[in-house]
């Protein structure tokens, strides 16, 4: 397995990376990154209805979507991400909860008591504090997640609240974390 942790936080190249390693590479691999202020917007969502644009200009943070479904993440620098790109066989591919337990066992020798918890997300004392999404590429699959350890927490909640009545569409709308 490649272990790649790289010091380049713009969140356009980490994106960028994520989808070269995955189609052009064959190695199972793992990717550590930290982004620069961005909220990272999945593949099938709105992005007029996630993010607050005004906020997100003001204060230089940076909009990207990803190969991968789900909501939109704020990541900043105090935000690790990590992505972790597999061969499997067809059916065999999605398994959130197996590529977050190596997660779950490092954080617990750190003393840090985390569950996996619903589909895709990892908690501590019931709050979240991980949100993780996969994609699927011929017969690999792309799993990534985010750490919140000391985000800016006032900024995600700024940028990320947009009143969702305010669009109508079909674009699918996110489940919020608490």
């Amino acid at each position: 397995m490649l272990c790649i942790y790289h010091r380049n936080s713009n969140p356009y190249f980490n994106i960028a990376s994520e989808e070269h390693l995955l189609k052009r590479f064959t190695d199972d691999i793992f990717m550590l990154y930290i982004n620069s202020p961005s909220v990272i917007v999945g593949k099938h969502q709105n992005t007029m209805a996630e993010v607050d644009y005004h906020f997100a200009l003001e204060n230089d943070i940076k909009i990207v979507r990803r190969l991968s479904g789900g909501g939109a993440v704020y990541h900043d620098h105090g935000n690790l991400n990590f992505c972790f790109i597999r061969n499997g066989k067809e059916g065999a591919l999605v398994d959130f909860k197996g590529f977050t337990k190596p997660i779950i066992e490092i954080l617990g020798k750190l003393g840090v008591e985390a569950k996996f918890e619903g589909h895709n997300s990892l908690t501590i004392n019931g709050l979240k504090f991980s949100g993780n999404a996969e994609h699927i590429f011929k017969q690999r699959v792309m799993h990534h997640g985010t750490l919140l350890f000391s985000s800016d927490l006032q900024a995600l909640a700024n940028v990320l609240y947009v009143s969702i009545d305010k669009y109508s569409d079909r674009a699918v709308k996110s489940v919020r974390a608490n």
